[in-house]
């Protein structure tokens, strides 16, 4: 039996799944199938922009976002995919605060839709901190596929851990 990590919390028949079409070396051909190209987006501009279009889109009242990029080290120190960080700075006598969100480098050769899932996760965090029912109301209402979509992201973490990286055509 291979561990699951990426799936620990759901239930025994879906992990039963997952782990038949792991020793059926299915699981790649599936996601493959499902989402058959790479989005398009390769700069840390393009991710910007790519991010400030979904928030123009559903969260025009937010916080400012400063900065938005891959970053390469993430997933591996943080065990992360993508963060949300607020720098407080004083200038003068204001108190001025920088929100940045970085997206593990990983997302870079994935569907549009992992990398939608991984910034509206993210977004979502700067009108909700925890990840409580209010957050993931927020994540369903600026994707409403969000839940399938993090369960399909789980699957090709899981994927990633037992054969590898897949290769998405651009």
């Amino acid at each position: 039996m291979i561990p699951l990590k990426y799936l620990s919390a759901y239930p025994a028949h879906v992990t039963a799944q997952v782990q038949q079409l792991l020793a059926d070396d299915k699981l790649g051909p599936l996601l493959l199938k499902k989402y058959p190209s790479a989005h398009g987006v390769r700069t840390d501009k393009a991710l910007y922009d790519y991010v400030m279009d979904l928030k123009t889109q559903h969260l025009r009242n937010a916080a400012q976002i400063n900065k938005v990029g891959f970053d390469a080290k993430l997933h591996v120190y943080h065990h992360a995919l993508g963060t949300h960080t607020t720098v407080s700075r004083v200038q003068g006598n204001k108190l001025k605060a920088k929100h940045e969100i970085r997206i593990a480098t990983l997302f870079k050769d994935v569907p549009d839709a992992f990398l939608k899932m991984i910034a509206v996760h993210e977004l979502a965090h700067l009108k909700e901190r925890n990840h409580d029912k209010a957050f993931y109301q927020l994540c369903t209402y600026m994707e409403p596929d969000y839940h399938q979509l993090e369960f399909d992201v789980r699957l090709y973490l899981t994927h990633i851990d037992v054969a590898g990286k897949l290769n998405w055509p651009s």
